[in-house]
């Protein structure tokens, strides 16, 4: 029989340990031959990235050393730090950005069998990522990013890379020569992505883009030929523009160039000949699927909705209202089949003709690295982020909500219940309820299994995950609610979420909590500063306070992303200055907790110190906890652990009840 106690009080068998310990971040999947290669991000060692390899006969090992982290600094976020082909990888190790090479002995099983990772890139200040091996000229085409010139914005190029070992040379004479660092082969604009080789080898394409255009705004497909010596010749621009945005151009077996567009207001997937003379683009599906997204935004480099089975066949995935779904297409009938899985593809995808192997996960299944059978759509777990066994009566299920908001408009959200086996509430009771309001703020959240969300549900919590205005997912139209429109539009919907569930019954109006990180840390500081009359406590993690410092200071990839988002800078410094919570403290009348990487190159350390400050100094409760060697979102387990811990702890305090279970104190300040 059920335990009555209050929300919020319920002994959760989820502890913060297990969410740390349990929380492999599971992504890139690759194949070369019969292995199959993904990445797995190790709280438990300091977050670094492992390169994993399954072989032919299902045995799994490391591919790199304990001291190597499989990570690219490339636009800060980083992605496609690896590249791999006949049993030799080539990857970015994070401390040095240097690209290393792993070739695999003959028979190898496990990492000492085969040879020591060896550098093919000089020491210096050069990031690498999204790489393609042009076998024929036996070398790497990736992006390159110079940030040699001290003061100046770092120069983003393709470029080539010899594969050949003794190309590197030593000391300062290879680094002249230009060769081991890259023979720049593309450049001009801001960014480059995506470069890939056509199967001979004869035609390479990419994608470029130029501030103040982030890749879901605007971006260009060129092709070019390419030379027996690997010049570039005649690049000819095939789609795409200012207002187009252009995902995971490639190739199909016989040579055929695909694509995800945009230009009907949805992500469509489109096929160009670009061997005539003249470029026709075409779509792929004959009947296209009325508001179904077959892109992302790019916020990582690697990421891919498509790919070739065989020579006629794709295997695809796309979002409607918000879900995934996994299919394969007839690209001679244009024709679209879903595959019966239960699971939703996440953003990793690769196939072979007669599976789809990529990292899903579902509401009741953690993310995994999975390889389901098109044919059947059952499924085999490869490698699971998590080993724990859960009731599913422990686990509450996300429900796609709908609800008004500003402007007439329908926003989206995934609601979770407060659910455990063991425990009720008085049934006159309602649950304290936390918005939570994504990163980017251009990505989406899913309906899959986060232990980070079931660690309240379970403890009594409901969650309510806002898609707001200026998610993926949705179109174009609902992801440009946010143009000009950066805390307004997604406070609006955070708000109007919480005050929806209100109304259903599903929520304590005076228990009210926003939380969120980056983007959404900025939204749960502008809701609490601007509304202050709907939460009762907030919880932001690496945060924006100030939008104008955040002008002033962030990475390129980001410099010119609020253009769009509040107005160019400096000559919308007002509005800037109206929307930074930072300069709102005095209307601010909640409780805050803040968290904060110490080496966050994203949104600086001075963010959310100065935020703690103002709200200490005006007499609210606040605590701030600061981690060293954290960067911007939080990698090892020790940061995890005391995270969570402390906002329960802190919720906690501010609503007077008191959490199962032993946590370790904060210092709370002006709490009386």
């Amino acid at each position: 029989m059920a335990t009555v106690a209050p929300y919020g009080t319920w002994t959760s068998p989820i502890s913060a340990q297990t969410v740390a310990a349990q929380g492999l971040r599971l992504g890139f999947v690759a194949l070369d031959g019969d292995d199959i290669y993904w990445l797995e991000g190790r709280p438990h060692e300091g977050g670094r990235n492992a390169l994993v390899r399954r072989s032919a006969d299902g045995a799994i090992a490391d591919i790199t050393p304990r001291d190597h982290n499989v990570r690219t600094r490339v636009h800060e976020y980083g992605g496609g730090a690896y590249v791999v082909s006949n049993g030799v990888v080539y990857y970015s190790n994070f401390v040095d950005q240097r690209i290393y090479r792993i070739a695999r002995s003959r028979g190898a099983k496990t990492p000492r069998d085969a040879d020591p990772p060896e550098p093919i890139t000089p020491e210096g200040k050069w990031f690498y990522a999204d790489a393609a091996i042009d076998e024929r000229r036996q070398r790497l085409i990736c992006v390159r990013e110079d940030h040699s010139r001290e003061g100046h914005e770092p120069v983003t190029t393709l470029v080539s890379i010899p594969l050949d070992q003794s190309a590197v040379g030593s000391g300062q004479s290879a680094v002249r020569d230009g060769q081991s660092a890259g023979e720049i082969i593309a450049s001009g604009c801001d960014f480059y992505s995506t470069p890939r080789l056509s199967p001979d080898g004869s035609r390479l394409a990419w994608l470029s883009w130029r501030h103040p255009q982030m890749p879901w705004d605007g971006t260009e497909l060129w092709v070019a030929a390419v030379s027996d010596t690997g010049t570039v010749v005649d690049p000819e621009l095939v789609a795409g523009g200012p207002h187009e945005s252009i995902y995971q151009p490639g190739w199909s077996p016989h040579g055929m160039l695909y694509f995800a567009s945009d230009r009907t207001g949805w992500w469509s997937l489109y096929k160009c000949e670009v061997r005539s003379a003249k470029f026709e683009v075409q779509p792929v599906l004959w009947q296209p699927i009325d508001e179904a997204e077959f892109g992302r935004p790019q916020w990582l480099f690697g990421w891919a909705t498509w790919a070739f089975a065989d020579e006629r066949h794709m295997v695809a995935t796309y979002a409607h209202r918000g879900r995934w779904t996994l299919a394969t297409i007839d690209t001679e009938a244009g024709t679209l089949t879903s595959v019966p899985t239960g699971l939703e593809p996440l953003e990793w995808l690769t196939a072979t003709p007669t599976h789809a192997v990529y990292v899903a996960a579902s509401p009741d299944t953690a993310p995994a690295v999975a390889r389901t059978n098109l044919e059947t759509g059952e499924s085999d777990v490869l490698r699971s982020s998590s080993t724990l066994t859960l009731d599913r009566l422990h686990i509450s299920v996300p429900q796609a909500i709908e609800f008004p908001t500003e402007g007439g408009v329908t926003a989206h959200a995934f609601y979770y219940p407060p659910r455990n086996a063991e425990f009720t509430a008085l049934a006159d009771d309602r649950p304290p309820l936390i918005v939570i309001s994504h990163g980017g703020p251009t990505t989406q959240t899913k309906a899959v299994l986060d232990l980070q969300v079931q660690y309240w549900t379970s403890r009594g919590f409901a969650v309510v995950d806002v898609n707001y205005g200026g998610s993926s997912g949705y179109g174009r139209e609902y992801r440009q609610r946010l143009n000009w429109h950066w805390g307004i539009v997604d406070v609006d919907d955070s708000i109007n979420a919480a005050k929806y569930l209100v109304e259903q019954g599903r929520a304590d109006p005076d228990r009210l909590i926003i939380r969120g990180g980056s983007a959404g840390g900025y939204t749960t500081l502008a809701s609490l500063a601007f509304h202050p009359e709907v939460f009762r406590s907030g919880a932001s993690y690496y945060g924006v306070s100030d939008v104008e410092a955040l002008a002033k200071d962030t990475h390129k990839f980001e410099s010119h992303y609020l253009d769009t988002m509040i107005g160019p800078y400096p000559a919308a410094k007002d509005v800037y200055r109206a929307r930074s919570p930072i300069h709102f403290i005095d209307r601010l009348s909640c409780a805050l907790i803040l968290f904060q990487g110490l080496e966050d190159k994203v949104v600086p350390p001075d963010q959310s110190e100065k935020m703690a400050a103002a709200v200490r100094a005006k007499g609210l409760p606040v605590a701030y906890l600061a981690f060293e060697g954290e960067q911007h979102g939080f990698r090892r387990a020790e940061t995890i652990i005391r995270c969570l811990e402390a906002e329960l702890y802190f919720h906690g305090a501010v609503f007077g009840f008191t959490p199962a279970g032993a946590l370790r104190p904060i210092q709370i300040d002006n709490l009386g």
